[in-house]
């Protein structure tokens, strides 16, 4: 569950198990399964450009809705930078598993970063209850991911960068820098989310 990236910024300050672990520590399954609310990074190896085009980007909104189908998730925010990826997925269904999600899309989008690859595991944050409140959430979408480009000095201003957006299947326009898409998000994702499932109870929260 570390943020540590090898070749990205350490985002959360948190450390890796130890500097002999090849994976990086996860926590239990339970965690990413649900209503789970998890930020993923996926960094490429080498920090290797190249790859990010309107093409590109059309593809993986395309290969983001099949892994929502399969999963049952909502992102309401992604972010395509030229040397990493990053989305918030929140999960729908009692059934919903973002590491399979995770793993699908990565198999699905890595033949299209050819000759790039992506680094051998993706890099995950699953927000607690606190983070998951509404305006502290909001908050961390901007600043973690949808600020990334404004930051790293590609823009002027952040709704300018081609490469981001949300993938909430049916709302093909959703984009989070319209105004009151929050508001609006939120009803959705209330609507959409299977009755009950936040009543689950989780174990402790230990890594594997």
């Amino acid at each position: 569950m570390s943020l540590e990236f090898l070749d990205a910024p350490n985002v959360f300050g948190r450390r890796p198990r130890s500097d002999f672990s090849h994976y990086l520590p996860r926590l239990k399954r339970e965690f990413y399964q649900a209503d789970a609310v998890i930020f993923w990074t996926m960094p490429v190896s080498h920090r290797k450009q190249g790859w990010l085009t309107d093409c590109f980007h059309v593809t993986f909104r395309e290969i983001m809705l099949h892994a929502a189908a399969r999963e049952g998730l909502v992102c309401p925010a992604y972010c395509l930078m030229p040397d990493h990826i990053h989305l918030v997925w929140m999960g729908l269904r009692c059934d919903t598993d973002q590491r399979n999600g995770i793993k699908f899309l990565r198999a699905q989008i890595g033949p299209f970063l050819k000759p790039a690859k992506f680094q051998h595991q993706a890099y995950d944050h699953v927000l607690s209850a606190k983070e998951r409140q509404r305006h502290a959430f909001s908050l961390a979408c901007a600043d973690y991911v949808l600020l990334n480009p404004l930051k790293a000095g590609l823009v002027k201003k952040p709704g300018d960068w081609p490469f981001l957006g949300a993938i909430i299947p049916g709302c093909p326009r959703a984009n989070p820098f319209d105004a009151g898409y929050w508001p609006w998000f939120w009803k959705h994702y209330f609507d959409a989310r299977e009755p009950g499932i936040e009543k689950r109870l989780l174990p402790p929260r230990e890594m594997e």
